[in-house]
């Protein structure tokens, strides 16, 4: 039997972080959710139990008591915010996988999101998935891809295993640089959405004839 592994979400009361933190509880994990609000992150503890009364899940006044058990941190956070949650948590973050969610607004920093986050974990290692996928994707009936990219080929294993038990299928985009694709594709996706008022569900997916 494999090894239950604990995923520490932070920001997890999001429309993002709540879909994503539903749709893994089934599977052989144990959560712990943080917000800045606790009541917010409690109240969707109670609703998570409520739908599966049997999750291995906990909530979390604070970030860093929230990721030092953890194996796969998720910070689904603003892009503006990631500094200081990497400032937070890169005590506790050595050799664990950090998942990189975000899509920039504008491209500023003149490289991806995710190899900023690992400039900024040089320790951990940062996978780059989610990001194309809206937060209504996770209870679509039509199954979307989840893209996921990093150098660090085990941890890349480990999140498409994740993406997969969320319901999506997971695909290996490569290296760690091939999150500046995705990310383009995740700003693509939003424009799209709002102007096709598809709102937070749609999703790429390839097809294959």
């Amino acid at each position: 039997m494999t090894t239950r592994q604990t995923i520490a979400i932070i920001g997890a009361t999001g429309n993002l972080g709540a879909a994503l933190a539903k749709s893994i509880a089934p599977g052989n994990y144990r959560l712990v959710l943080f917000a800045d609000e606790a009541s917010k992150a409690m109240q969707l503890e109670s609703e998570i139990k409520a739908i599966v009364p049997e999750a291995d899940i906990a909530s979390s006044c604070c970030p860093y008591e929230a990721t030092w058990e953890a194996d796969v941190i998720i910070p689904v956070v603003p892009p503006a915010d990631e500094i200081q949650v990497a400032q937070k948590i890169k005590e506790v973050a050595t050799q664990k996988i950090v998942v990189s969610v975000s899509n920039p607004a504008t491209n500023t920093f003149g490289t991806s999101l995710a190899e900023r986050l690992q400039q900024l974990l040089p320790d951990s290692r940062v996978v780059k998935a989610f990001n194309t996928n809206g937060a209504g994707s996770f209870t679509s009936e039509s199954q979307a891809d989840c893209f996921v990219a990093g150098d660090d080929r085990e941890a890349v294993s480990v999140v498409m295993e994740l993406a997969n038990n969320a319901g999506f299928r997971a695909i290996d985009a490569g290296p760690l640089s091939a999150s500046r694709t995705l990310e383009q594709m995740g700003a693509l996706l939003i424009k799209l959405s709002d102007n096709l008022k598809y709102g937070d569900r749609a999703g790429w997916k390839l097809h294959f004839e």
